[in-house]
C-alpha cells in the first residue's frame, strides 16, 4: 500500500478505482492463466482487479476528493455483491473474464461511484454500461482463443481501492494508496 500521502501535491497521478479480489479466487486465475494463457503475456496476480473507473492523468490535489468518493460508494454498497465468471472474452489488446453481477450490486455500486466522481469534475461517464470484467492478459495481435473461464464459482470482493499506475518499460505498476471495505451504508451524493 502506497499512502496517498507520499505523493507531492502538485504531481498528476494516473489513477483508477477498482474491486478487489480475495486471494482464493486470485489464486484460482492465476492458475488458470498459467494453464491457458501460455501464448500471450498475463496480467500479473498482484494486479488483478475489477476497474470501476479509469480516471487518468489528476492533479494530486484531487486526491482527497476521489478518495472520498470511493469511501462513499463503497460504504454505500451491498455488502453481499456476488460475481460470477461467466465467459472469455478478446478485444483487441486485451483478454478478459467477463463476470455476471447477481442483482446488479456491483453495477449499482459503479454507478454510485460515477456519479460522486461526476460531481467533483474528474470523470466522465462513458456511453456504455459499465461491464464487470477481470482483464487477465495483454496482447498486441488478438490470439483469438476460445475458453471456458476460471472456475472460481460466485465470489464478494475483498473491497475497493484506489491505485495509482506507473507505467513502465515492460508494462505499467499499480500501487494501491487505499483500500475499503464495502457495505457499511453511508449516504451521500448518489447514494442509496
Amino acid at each position: 500500500m502506497n499512502p496517498p500521502g507520499s505523493v507531492r501535491r502538485d504531481e498528476r497521478l494516473r489513477l483508477f478505482l477498482a474491486l478487489q479480489l480475495p486471494e482464493p479466487v486470485l489464486d484460482v486465475v492465476v492458475a488458470w492463466q498459467e494453464e491457458r494463457l501460455r501464448s500471450v503475456r498475463t496480467v500479473p496476480r498482484e494486479q488483478l482487479h475489477i476497474t470501476l473507473a479509469f480516471l487518468g492523468h489528476r492533479p494530486a490535489g484531487e486526491l482527497d476528493g476521489i478518495l472520498d468518493a470511493l469511501r462513499g460508494a463503497a460504504r454505500a454498497a451491498a455488502a453481499d455483491i456476488a460475481l460470477t465468471p461467466t465467459r472469455y472474452r478478446e478485444t483487441r489488446s486485451v483478454g478478459m473474464v467477463v463476470l455476471s453481477d447477481a442483482d446488479a450490486r456491483a453495477a449499482a455500486l459503479a454507478e454510485n461511484l460515477h456519479r460522486r466522481l461526476e460531481h467533483l469534475g474528474v470523470y466522465r461517464h462513458e456511453g456504455r454500461p459499465w461491464l464487470p470484467h477481470l482483464t487477465v492478459a495483454r496482447f498486441r495481435a488478438r490470439p483469438q482463443l476460445r475458453l471456458e473461464p476460471p472456475e472460481t464459482g460466485t465470489f464478494v470482493p475483498s473491497g475497493a481501492a484506489a491505485y495509482l499506475s506507473r507505467l513502465q518499460t515492460g508494462g505499467a505498476r499499480y500501487d494501491a494508496l487505499e483500500a475499503i471495505g464495502l457495505g457499511t451504508s453511508e449516504q451521500g451524493i448518489g447514494g442509496r
